[in-house]
């Protein structure tokens, strides 16, 4: 039974090997093709990347706003005890369940 399985997932890992390089072959066909079709196809493929960078840049430029004003030591030192406060307190409830 294993060796079965063994081959039966190796038989997939092969077959998902040869779709992926056939893919990658027929992406140059693919590619002469769309430098035939008019520039507004290509640029239609570029869109959905090209939105997406500007749409990160412009969230990065918000989160940078958001964060102008500079951070106290102080806020920092209690942002860490609280952080450690959480994990003291969930390692303890671990703790207690072993226990229990």
């Amino acid at each position: 039974m294993r060796r079965l399985l063994t081959w039966l997932v190796v038989s997939l890992g092969v077959a998902a090997v040869l779709r992926r390089l056939r893919r990658r072959s027929r992406q140059p066909e693919d590619v002469a093709e769309s430098e035939v079709g008019s520039q507004a196809e290509a640029d239609a493929d570029d869109d959905p990347a090209d939105e997406l960078r500007r749409k990160l840049a412009e969230s990065r430029v918000e989160d940078e706003s958001a964060d102008s004003s500079p951070a106290s030591e102080a806020s920092v030192d209690d942002r860490r005890a609280e952080v450690h406060d959480q994990g003291r307190s969930a390692l303890d409830e671990m703790r207690g369940a072993d226990e229990s």
